[in-house]
């Protein structure tokens, strides 16, 4: 199977230009594409292949227009032709919304490399026509090996290079057992093996103390604007620089305390060694438009979870299954089977009506997970 390996780079001031203008490259290759693709989509003309895109943008760099592609390497502007035509082409199957157009401010500085120029050496990564950049981590990526999808992004704060590289399933002598994980706001999740439930990061003092530290950084930031506007304008000041880079920096720490115990998390069930893991489908686009939730279920981050535990039971060759979205887990007694009519959310305890069993409600709903057959 194909696992992903990301690490940040350490690019001097040089570098970092060339990355942010290769980044910029990719940017104009893609919005390129999305123009030629709806000119030609307004004159009535059929889909342009990404082929015949890359040639007619060849013939272009000639010009002296546009020389000054042929700086930056050309599997940039390749990839990000072919990126853009596959957005539009799923939008004419009616697969997915319309492209739109990459802005300089909005969008993530991003560019592709091509797999065969790019190396690792010595904690080092070769990029196409900007050259060795050292990694933070030496040994993170093997060297000398099969790399698939090579891409270069910036976070806001700080640059990263990704690559797949092919692994080995491991052999695990697997326990037989079945686990059912419910997954929610108040914990993370509740496994039907596990006693203990794994609590919300969330509500920990040391979350709660950096988003106070935010909350302060981002008013500071905002009265410092209506200080120095000027008319209808908005001037950014140096200090408002440095204030906003501030805010990045926590936000992208914050973001890292989560993931990471995400990752802690799902390999402590994943390392418990059961034959499969069930887990209720989410419908997150749906919980999302709860606007008393949509907050608490952003920071929990449910979908990156079970993408999570799914690669990594399926690295061990246990059986991952999402239980359909309409079985009523929550509402089913893990006792004697009953089904409840109405279950609020209000209510933490289930309570059975038929036989009167008392259980906690997440833990009632993993147990009925763990049972879950697939029709």
């Amino acid at each position: 199977m194909i696992t992903a390996l990301k690490v940040r780079l350490e690019p001097n001031n040089k570098q970092m230009s060339k990355l942010f203008q290769s980044a910029g490259t990719a940017r104009w290759a893609y919005n390129w594409t999305l123009a030629k693709q709806e000119e030609n989509y307004k004159n009535g003309g059929k889909f342009i292949n990404d082929r015949d895109l890359r040639k007619e943008l060849t013939i272009l760099k000639q010009t002296r227009e546009l020389n000054w592609l042929n700086t930056y390497s050309n599997n940039i502007t390749k990839q990000a032709i072919k990126d853009a035509c596959d957005a539009y082409y799923k939008f004419f199957k009616g697969l997915a919304e319309k492209p739109k157009f990459k802005s300089r401010k909005k969008s993530q500085p991003k560019f592709y490399q091509d797999t065969d120029k790019i190396k690792f050496k010595n904690g080092k990564v070769r990029l196409e026509k900007i050259g060795w950049i050292k990694l933070s981590e030496k040994n993170r990526i093997p060297e000398n090996t099969k790399y698939t999808n090579p891409r270069v992004t910036f976070d806001g704060v700080h640059w990263y290079v990704s690559v797949g590289i092919e692994i080995q399933s491991e052999s695990v002598d697997l326990t037989g057992e079945s686990i059912g994980i419910d997954v929610g706001i108040k914990y993370l999740a509740v496994c039907s093996q596990i006693e203990k439930p794994y609590k919300n990061i969330n509500k920990s003092k040391k979350i709660k103390r950096l988003e106070k530290k935010l909350r302060r950084l981002q008013r500071k930031v905002s009265n410092k604007y209506d200080k120095n506007k000027k008319g209808e304008r908005y001037v950014k000041t140096g200090n408002i620089i440095k204030l906003e880079t501030n805010i990045r920096k926590l936000h992208k720490r914050l973001d890292n305390i989560r993931t990471n115990y995400r990752h802690e998390v799902t390999t402590e069930i994943v390392k418990t060694k059961p034959a499969r893991i069930v887990m209720e489908s989410l419908n997150i686009s749906g919980m999302m438009k709860n606007k008393h939730l949509s907050k608490a279920i952003q920071q929990q981050g449910l979908y990156e979870f079970s993408r999570f535990i799914q690669y990594k039971a399926e690295r061990q060759g246990t059986e991952f299954i999402e239980a359909d979205k309409w079985y009523p887990s929550s509402k089913t007694c893990s006792v004697c089977g009953h089904v409840k009519a109405k279950l609020s959310l209000s209510e933490r305890e289930f309570r059975c009506e038929c036989c009167g069993a008392v259980i906690d409600r997440d833990k009632n709903a993993s147990i009925n997970l763990s049972r879950y057959e697939v029709s």
